[in-house]
């Protein structure tokens, strides 16, 4: 395929890329590696679907670079996986990227639980500014996102204008279902953290992490009692 710029990309009707059994998702990230290459950053949050991007990912790009927000809040289950996944694919660049303070430092500065009080503002802190940081040399960055996770994401196209972070957003599972990621797991024997077998489809930080939808994988687990549904990472 003719490699193409963002702006052609945009314009095209890409409906055709999505005939393969990926969905278009292998396509998507051999024309991104090709386009991007070591300016391509992953913002790998390791759940399910996270698991499926990098073994997607490790058959395009062995030894891309993969960020994962550590926000010293997460399940250790989370960080078991991490573990896991480093030893099955030990090529990959992966980053844990941390906030400037840490849990004490923003309970000494902003109060305990600031999560509780001000969840926009702590998420800001922790996954925000972090993210922005690591994406200070790159030109795009893919994420995992799913058009049948929420509302909000129903609209995301394999290529985003990304207006946070004033980069480009490579989305390569917008039309996977919650069936075809796990689907795809099983068989491909690929390790995911043991909580989604407890009755969690979207994991994030303990404090704001709860058990959810698990027919579809949705996001309303996350943030529950609350009008929240994005950390601040996908809000255009």
């Amino acid at each position: 395929m003719e490699k193409l710029t963002y702006a052609s990309w945009v314009e095209m009707n890409i409906d055709f890329l999505i005939d393969d059994q990926s969905k278009g998702a292998l396509n998507v990230l051999r024309w991104a590696y090709d386009e991007y290459n070591d300016e391509l950053v992953y913002a790998c949050s390791f759940g399910v679907e996270g698991i499926v991007m990098l073994d997607l990912i490790s058959q395009m790009k062995p030894t891309a670079k993969v960020v994962f927000l550590d926000t010293e809040l997460h399940f250790q289950e989370t960080y078991a996986l991490i573990d896991e996944v480093k030893q099955r694919y030990p090529q990959l660049v992966i980053e844990m990227k941390k906030p400037a303070l840490t849990v004490e430092e923003q309970a000494e500065k902003y109060g305990d639980k600031l999560w509780e009080r001000q969840p926009n503002r702590c998420c800001y802190m922790r996954k925000v500014v972090p993210l922005r940081e690591a994406l200070g040399d790159a030109t795009a960055w893919l994420s995992g996102l799913r058009r049948e996770q929420s509302p909000s994401r129903s609209q995301t196209n394999f290529i985003n204008k990304d207006e946070t972070f004033e980069s480009i957003k490579i989305c390569p599972l917008i039309h996977w279902t919650w069936t075809d990621i796990w689907n795809y797991v099983e068989k491909y024997q690929l390790p995911y953290n043991p909580l989604h077998d407890q009755g969690f489809p979207s994991i994030g930080c303990v404090p704001c992490t709860f058990p959810g939808d698990t027919a579809t994988g949705s996001r309303e687990g996350r943030w529950a009692n609350q009008t929240k549904t994005e950390c601040g990472l996908h809000e255009n």
